[in-house]
């Protein structure tokens, strides 16, 4: 039996906002020490991976594993007919042909109860070895989401260049070009607006806009984002939960490749 209850249902729904858009169809395994999830795009170009500790749950139980198989488009649409405020409690039996989804308002006692069919999934769940990275950024998401977007609107291409003292993002296309110059500081009153560099090699690589644009639907879940670059293995983009995290591993884009 699987019972896993948020104290609020919009941080689920900004879990599954966060990426719905870049895959459609996942398995969610559910096991004693939280849910875990990954997906890989139609293109193969992008990986999402996902993780929710039991922390981040008012309550949660999951007496065996079990893989639930979600269509996120059709998830997507029950979670929009709960509040925000409500209580969410997943609830699934040991050998699942469906999901509830509960929403519970206790100030107004009001309940509202959903299923959702699951699928079954052919997918393997990839085991991601730990990668070494040439350089390592944290910085504020909504500056690194607004940066995207903008320069996005210029090409579909977005050139990050990094080196000792400087985070450079830029664009070019028939339009015009554009760039964003960031340096590393430390903001001692506002720790989350500071940007931490760690570089033991510099980098410059080339990603494809309409993935970034993907990547950065994560700001919601997090005020900050680690980002992981290196010339030999996919980016990593990482937004944290308050138990868990929600990852992107973007390839680059090399000669002109997508």
């Amino acid at each position: 039996m699987l019972e896993a209850k948020f104290a609020e249902a919009s941080l689920f729904k900004r879990i599954i906002d966060g990426f719905k858009d870049c895959v459609q169809l996942v398995n969610f395994q559910c096991k004693e020490d939280g849910i875990i999830a990954q997906a890989v795009d139609d293109s193969r170009v992008l990986l999402v991976s996902l993780e929710i500790g039991i922390e981040a749950f008012q309550e949660y139980r999951c007496d065996h594993p079990v893989t639930l198989g979600i269509d996120l488009n059709s998830l997507s649409k029950i979670l929009r007919c709960g509040n925000n405020s409500d209580t969410l409690t997943l609830i699934a039996d040991d050998t699942p042909d469906q999901i509830i989804l509960l929403f519970e308002d206790t100030s107004r006692e009001r309940i509202a109860e959903y299923s959702l069919k699951l699928m079954e999934i052919d997918a393997d769940f990839l085991k991601i070895e730990e990668l070494q990275y040439d350089t390592t950024l944290m910085m504020p998401s909504n500056e690194f989401s607004k940066i995207v977007r903008d320069l996005s609107q210029l090409t579909d291409s977005l050139n990050i260049v990094v080196t000792k003292d400087t985070i450079k993002f830029a664009a070019e296309g028939e339009m015009g070009s554009g760039s964003v110059i960031l340096k590393p500081f430390v903001n001692m009153d506002k720790p989350n607006e500071s940007i931490k560099l760690e570089m033991d090699q510099a980098v410059d690589l080339t990603f494809g806009a309409k993935y970034l644009l993907d990547v950065v639907k994560g700001s919601s879940l997090s005020d900050r984002v680690g980002i992981r670059l290196s010339s030999e293995a996919p980016a990593l983009f990482q937004f944290d939960l308050s138990s868990g995290f929600l990852q992107f591993f973007l390839a680059p884009k090399f000669n002109e490749e997508e």
